[in-house]
């Protein structure tokens, strides 16, 4: 049996809650390993819409849910989740899920920060949902975070803040914002730690007893790996590691654990937010793909460009994630196309390349090279069997493995969970 991990080969947004769902009723451990409450992930159960953005998926099956180290987490984002959850009839006790102690925190300064930051002047927007992401892995990197952990020694938790408000006042007083006032967030840190502190864990010891038991674990990535820090489409990324090799640092498991990891990408290429886009189609088609695939963002409701599928960014991404196999989604929004087109190479300063270059100014020069197929009038919503896909939808399914170099070991023809076409399963790779 292998341990998999799920992560994005796009620009996120590509459908990974379907997929997780559908592996986690297999899973005994679901483990998100990156990223905030800035990602949504979609679920449909029973007709029941869920929309998670911190929670691991596997909470809405009561599997044991882990948030890692490599997350960051604002407690009152979690109280929130954990309430509308409820609301909904999935309650989630301490038992069923488990943070990591040395989970940095997001505080309100951070969200204040981002926010500051998004509405200033063009050069300094990335895009983000400003919640606070960013601002709060900067300080995970210059080692003045507060930590889940932290709130449990109240004694050396005014020192810490005393140390982060050193360097968040100035950077406030500089951008002529007023001063966080370190009493009052002290006291604020008291009163939520009961709330959160029963779910605190050394995570990493649960998960190494976990896969010394055998049990099935699941890794789940949020954002895709074309938004990851060192390897996305900088500075329009995400401020975390979104490809695989951040399963086991976010997580405090060996790369050894690692089995299977299975890329999920959209039948087109979608991204949300400032940064290069070669393949989008700002015009009839995007909208038309964008309207067939109600392209808005979880989180923020923000809607999503649009564009043809990018075969070179999805190469790179199995390669830079070493991912064994692809869910294919949202293959029924092409329905109706008289014909597609996918990015096969780019043309920069008169030469053809065959990968997205590392440069800025270069990413923004590349002109994407098309290949033409035709198309399919036939419906593929619903279709569970490659029986009951046109013919023409099966070549264009085989001819993306051909360009990416990778199988399709799903595909996903609608939101609920049934309407998939399993060709392998990670959990038995």
């Amino acid at each position: 049996m292998a341990n998999v991990v799920v992560v994005g080969a796009q620009w996120g947004d590509e459908g990974k809650g379907k997929i997780v769902d559908w592996l986690s009723e297999q899973a005994d451990v679901v483990v998100r390993f990156q990223g905030g409450h800035n990602a949504g992930h979609t679920l449909v159960i029973d007709g029941i819409t869920y929309k998670l953005s911190l929670l691991p998926s596997g909470v809405v099956r009561s599997k044991l849910s882990v948030i890692g180290n490599g997350v960051v987490l604002d407690p009152r984002a979690l109280l929130d989740e954990l309430g509308r959850l409820e609301a909904l009839g999935v309650k989630v006790p301490p038992e069923n899920l488990r943070i990591a102690e040395n989970t940095c925190l997001i505080l309100p300064l951070h969200q204040e920060l981002d926010a500051m930051r998004e509405s200033g002047a063009s050069s300094t927007r990335i895009g983000t949902t400003k919640r606070g992401i960013g601002p709060a892995y900067e300080d995970k990197v210059g080692r003045r975070a507060i930590r889940l952990m932290d709130l449990a020694d109240p004694a050396s938790l005014e020192h810490k803040i005393e140390r982060l408000l050193s360097h968040h006042n100035a950077l406030r007083r500089g951008h002529g914002m007023p001063e966080v006032d370190g009493k009052a967030l002290y006291a604020d840190l008291c009163a939520i730690a009961p709330k959160v502190l029963p779910y605190m864990d050394s995570v990493w010891l649960l998960l190494d007893r976990k896969r010394r038991e055998g049990k099935r674990i699941l890794f789940e990535g949020a954002q895709g790996s074309l938004l990851d820090i060192d390897h996305g489409t900088y500075p329009y990324v995400t401020s975390s590691n979104t490809v695989s090799a951040q399963a086991a640092t976010g997580s405090g498991l060996g790369p050894s654990a690692i089995g299977y990891v299975l890329g999920i990408c959209k039948a087109y290429t979608t991204r949300v937010g400032e940064g290069p886009f070669p393949t989008e189609q700002n015009n009839e088609t995007g909208k038309r793909i964008g309207e067939r695939g109600r392209e808005f963002g979880t989180v923020t409701g923000r809607p999503r460009r649009c564009g043809w599928f990018d075969a070179v960014l999805v190469r790179q991404t199995v390669r830079l994630s070493g991912i064994d196999g692809l869910a294919l989604t949202k293959l029924d929004v092409l329905d109706g196309f008289d014909e597609l087109k996918v990015c096969v190479g780019y043309r920069l300063d008169g030469r053809e390349i065959e990968y997205l270059p590392a440069s800025e100014h270069a990413q923004a020069k590349a002109e994407p090279i098309y290949e033409t197929i035709a198309g399919w009038s036939e419906v593929t919503a619903g279709a569970r069997s490659w029986a009951d896909l046109p013919a023409q939808a099966i070549k264009y399914v085989r001819r993306i493995e051909e360009l990416v170099g990778c199988p399709v070991a799903l595909l996903s023809t609608s939101p609920e969970r049934e309407d998939t076409i399993l060709m392998r399963n990670p959990f038995e790779s």
